[in-house]
């Protein structure tokens, strides 16, 4: 049910967003403790996102989910930036990272491991090329469970 309500929501979530200018970075809808929460994070191509960008967002993103009400239950609707450690999900995301710090976890071991930390050297033919402190890792994209910008301290 979860994926389905994602789904739905993006569909509902990308025209409003396009009219404001701002990109989709990713839909969550997930129990925490007593509570559902729906999490939609925005962002802006040429720069960061205020209070004012994710609070139309979420007024006009609440009215269109209350006409189709694609959710059962009670929720909490939550619009905000994807922060420093915005997630990688979409080919884009991976391209425009490219020379970044990032961290990605894989479904399965490569290598021996399944969480690495690098510089994204290369995305190219649907695969990561992270480099590790001298040592090159290629992750094919189909094996990446989650990826996300690092901060390095």
């Amino acid at each position: 049910m979860s994926r389905q309500v994602t789904q739905t929501v993006e569909k509902i979530a990308l025209p409003i967003l396009e009219a404001e200018g701002l990109e989709l970075v990713d839909v969550e809808y997930k129990k925490e403790g007593q509570n559902w929460f729906l999490r939609v994070f925005i962002d802006r191509e040429e720069g960061s996102i205020d209070l004012d960008d994710c609070s139309r967002v979420s007024e006009q993103l609440s009215n269109a989910l209350d006409e189709v009400d694609p959710i059962p239950m009670a929720y909490f609707l939550e619009v905000s930036s994807p922060g420093a450690e915005r997630p990688l999900k979409k080919e884009a995301d991976f391209k425009k990272a490219i020379g970044k710090h990032v961290h990605v976890t894989t479904y399965e071991p490569i290598q021996g491991q399944k969480v690495f930390e690098g510089v994204l050297s290369h995305f190219l033919d649907e695969q990561l090329t992270l480099d590790d402190k001298g040592n090159t890792i290629h992750i094919p994209l189909n094996k990446v469970a989650k990826a996300r910008l690092a901060i390095v301290f």
